[in-house]
C-alpha cells in the first residue's frame, strides 16, 4: 500500500468522533489519559481555546493536539513565568497530544507539536506543557524536539490521587 504523507489541519466538529476512537486506542495501549474522561469528546474540545488540530494519514485521523490558555492548576505556565519574569498569562499550554498506535513512526507527534508551537508564537505566547512522569515516550519526544524540563512536581488530581508530572517549555 502506498502511504501518503501525514497532513496536519485544523480539527473540525466532524473529526471529534474519530479523535475519540483513536484516543480510546491510545488509552488502552499507553494509559493516556491517566483518567478516562466521562465525556472524551468534550475533554478534547474544551482544552482547545486557542486551537485544535488533527493529523491525517491515509485518509484517517491519526493524531491530535490542542492549545489553550493557562488555567488554575496548570503548573508549567507558572514555572515558566517565574523563570522569565513574566506571568502565566504569557504562556500557551500544549495538550491533548496523542498519535493513534497504528500511525506511529511517521513523525506525526513532531508535526502536531510544531503546529501548536507555531500558533502559540503567532499569538505572542510561549508554549509550555506538562506530562505524567510515567509517560516516558512523550517526555522523550519533547526532549528530542528541544523542549526544556522546568521541573518535576507532585500534583494532586483528586483526594485520592497524586501524580508526578514533568513541566516543559519550548
Amino acid at each position: 500500500m502506498d502511504r501518503t504523507q501525514p497532513r496536519v489541519r485544523p480539527r473540525t466538529d466532524d473529526d471529534v468522533e474519530a479523535c475519540v476512537r483513536a484516543l480510546a486506542q491510545v488509552h488502552r495501549r499507553d494509559g493516556y489519559p491517566v483518567n478516562w474522561p466521562a465525556r472524551p469528546g468534550d475533554w478534547l474540545t474544551q482544552a482547545s481555546g486557542l486551537g485544535g488540530w488533527v493529523a491525517d494519514l491515509d485518509g484517517r485521523v491519526a493524531g491530535h493536539v490542542s492549545l489553550s490558555r493557562s488555567t488554575a492548576g496548570d503548573l508549567a505556565p507558572v514555572l515558566w513565568g517565574e523563570r522569565n519574569g513574566t506571568g502565566p498569562q504569557q504562556a500557551a499550554v500544549v495538550g491533548r497530544l496523542f498519535v493513534a498506535p497504528q500511525a506511529r513512526g511517521h513523525g506525526i507527534g513532531a508535526l502536531l507539536m510544531g503546529r501548536a508551537v507555531r500558533e502559540a508564537r503567532h499569538r505572542g505566547l510561549h508554549p509550555v506543557l506538562d506530562v505524567v512522569a510515567s509517560d516516558t515516550a512523550a517526555a522523550a519526544l519533547y526532549e528530542r524536539l528541544g523542549w526544556t524540563r522546568l521541573a518535576t512536581v507532585e500534583q494532586r488530581w483528586s483526594v485520592s490521587q497524586v501524580v508526578t508530572v514533568h513541566c516543559y517549555s519550548a
